[in-house]
């Protein structure tokens, strides 16, 4: 019996290793074999899940937060010019900073001082995953950055995104989840349309430019950025079909299964190339817009802390190993 664990991480909490560790342990303590398989969706966690299939080594490099406050972010940087940039590590809603956090004066031109930075040091091809940003400048604070650094020097460059927002739509949707009132909101989504008139294409109506307040929309209109599914890219480098392919069993995590689960996050891309292979899912908690997304789980555990982990992974070897096909809560 072989299970393979691959979790999101509990964000604020606990990383997606640790996650895949504490369920793995508990497969193994039944006697089952875990495979451990950390993911992400295009969010924080990105560069450390990608790390190893990508051959990235950690490169810190000079910037500035979301506030315009020196910082010295990470990314990663490849033999063969991979560079792999997380847009909360310069312009996230948790970068540090000292003074206010204000959503309208936050920009992502430390982003696009690392793209910067990283082109300089010879990267052929930039991967961004757009997740977590505090901004909603529409990638212009990056785009002002890159050309003051030199520009892309012919490097390529992905976004990762984990939503189809729209660009117009980016301030109405996150706005609020990064301290806008309405009254802010309303001010940012003029903002939007005025530089989306304004830039080299129109990323109005491509779905996936509004992440990260429409960062994703201005790479694509001033670079001709590529938008992917952070998800499905994650997958796709981490090999996960092949691995699922000789898998008993499946598990999933991240810290709250509910409604958003099923919009572009990396469970339902984990659900939908599962095919028959069970999946459990191992979550913080559970949202009360869940509905009957829930029965598309083998059984879905509730585990706050690496003990009841562990728990829910013996528990599902337990279930696997004896044939046990009533679906499993924790």
């Amino acid at each position: 019996m072989t299970v393979l664990i691959a979790p999101d991480s509990f964000k604020g909490t606990y990383t997606a290793g640790e996650v895949a560790d504490a369920v793995a342990g508990g497969v193994e303590s039944f006697g089952g074999t875990a495979i451990r398989l950390p993911v992400a969706d295009g969010g924080e966690g990105t560069l450390d899940v990608l790390a190893v299939p990508l051959g990235l080594r950690p490169v810190v490099a000079r910037a500035r937060n979301p506030w315009g406050s020196p910082c010295r972010p990470t990314y990663g940087l490849s033999e063969n010019g991979t560079a792999v940039i997380e847009i909360a590590a310069a312009s996230g809603i948790t970068t540090p900073h000292d003074g206010p956090r204000d959503p309208i004066t936050a920009t992502t031109y430390g982003t696009g001082m690392l793209v910067a930075d990283a082109a300089r040091r010879g990267a052929r091809h930039i991967v961004i995953a757009a997740g977590g940003s505090a901004t909603t400048d529409g990638g212009t604070g990056a785009i002002a950055a890159i050309e003051a650094g030199g520009g892309f020097r012919g490097a390529s460059v992905t976004v990762l995104t984990d939503v189809t927002t729209r660009y117009i739509d980016a301030a109405r949707v996150f706005g609020p989840q990064k301290g806008a009132d309405a009254e802010a909101v309303q001010l940012l989504t003029r903002r939007l349309e005025a530089k989306a008139r304004a830039l080299p294409r129109d990323p109005s109506e491509v779905d996936g430019t509004g992440a990260a307040g429409g960062f994703s929309g201005g790479m694509w209109a001033r670079y001709g950025a590529e938008l992917r599914s952070g998800a499905e890219y994650v997958l796709d480098v981490t090999g996960f079909d092949a691995l699922a392919a000789d898998a008993s069993a499946i598990v999933v995590g991240e810290g709250r299964l509910d409604g958003q689960t099923k919009a572009g996050k990396i469970i339902s891309a984990i659900l939908a190339r599962a095919g028959t292979t069970p999946v459990y899912a191992v979550v913080g908690s559970v949202g009360d817009d869940l509905g009957d997304y829930g029965s598309r789980f083998a059984g879905v555990f509730v585990a706050t802390d690496t003990v009841a982990m562990h728990e829910a992974g013996r528990t599902i070897a337990a279930q696997l190993m004896t044939g046990s096909d009533h679906p499993a809560s924790g």
